[in-house]
């Protein structure tokens, strides 16, 4: 169904829209919580989405959240939350940071990996598999979670501007565009100490990707189903990995992807006026310019089910 914006919200859009392209393109900080204005507007639409294994979160224009697919651990359990910025989503939990720098967690808390009640001055989070990341704003970060992989020893890290975590790693960008990692290094996901002149990294299962300030991409980490194949690309202003697939999104508002295929994750091709995408598990979603939410992939458990989130009232 088409939608008809009012010139007031098209005109709202339109500058959200340069602005998630100039932050993800120039400061690196897609997947950092970075604040979106908000404006009176009515109804409601998405501003930015998260993907779980086998779940996606959406923030909406006034702070509060929606959620669908599994919700086995009450991890879609989101709708009293207000005030958020900014919401990440993990194996089978929910995280969203707030507007006063705390953070808010539902779902799954078998490895504590929603004990964050106590976290302040936050101004980045990231959830992985079975642990948090939280983002300070001086530049370090800590974790909750499991830790059998030493994937929340980051508590030396500093001059850190964006944390993404993996199943079993996780990864940060410092303030000189260097990279630095913890975890599970099986498959090689954590070198990166090569990396330089990055401006934004995501984390997949097995494999870790970075976006280079010349709009390129780099990937290391397990490569079985193509998902490190992004050397080709350019024009790309955000990324997001997967289980095992990669998304690029492209300075003309399309998306490109790579990787493993079976659940059709990577059939992005027709996209178009995208200003966000989120990957996990094997579901990619994204976000339109006039707010919709496209998804394609694994459905078993309705997280792709995101096209009636829009004019929510």
């Amino acid at each position: 169904m088409k939608i008809i914006l009012s010139s007031r919200r098209h005109h709202y859009v339109a500058r959200v829209s340069i602005f998630l392209v100039t932050v993800a393109l120039i400061a690196g900080m897609v997947g950092c919580g970075s604040p979106t204005p908000t404006p009176p507007v009515e109804p409601l639409y998405i501003t930015q989405v998260a993907a779980g294994s086998d779940h996606t979160v959406g923030r909406m224009s006034d702070g509060t959240v929606v959620a669908v697919g599994d919700n086995s651990h009450w991890q879609c359990d989101v709708g009293y939350w207000r005030d958020i910025l900014y919401v990440d989503a993990g194996g089978i939990h929910t995280v969203g940071l707030k507007s006063d720098g705390t953070v808010v967690a539902k779902g799954s808390n078998s490895e504590g990996q929603c004990k964050v009640a106590g976290w302040t001055s936050i101004v980045c989070v990231a959830a992985g598999y079975a642990h948090t990341m939280g983002l300070k704003s001086g530049g370090t970060v800590i974790a909750a979670g499991t830790n059998d992989w030493g994937q929340c020893d980051v508590g030396g890290w500093t001059d850190i501007t964006q944390v993404a975590a993996g199943y079993l790693h996780t990864v940060g960008l410092k303030t000189n565009r260097t990279v630095v990692a913890v975890g599970y290094d099986y498959s090689g996901q954590c070198n990166v100490d090569g990396w330089t002149d990055i401006v934004q990294v995501a984390a997949g299962d097995f494999h870790t990707v970075g976006l280079k300030s010349g709009s390129t991409v780099v990937a290391v980490g397990y490569n079985y189903y193509g998902q490190c194949d992004v050397g080709g690309w350019t024009d790309i202003v955000q990324i997001a990995a997967g289980r095992s697939h990669t998304v690029g999104l492209k300075k003309d508002q399309t998306v490109v992807a790579v990787g493993y295929n079976g659940f059709g994750q990577c059939n992005v091709g027709n996209w178009t006026d995208i200003v966000q995408v989120a990957a996990d598990g094997d579901h990619t979603v994204g976000v339109k310019s006039d707010g919709t939410v496209v998804a394609v992939g694994d459905n078993y458990y309705g997280q792709c089910d995101v096209g009636g989130w829009t004019n929510i009232v």
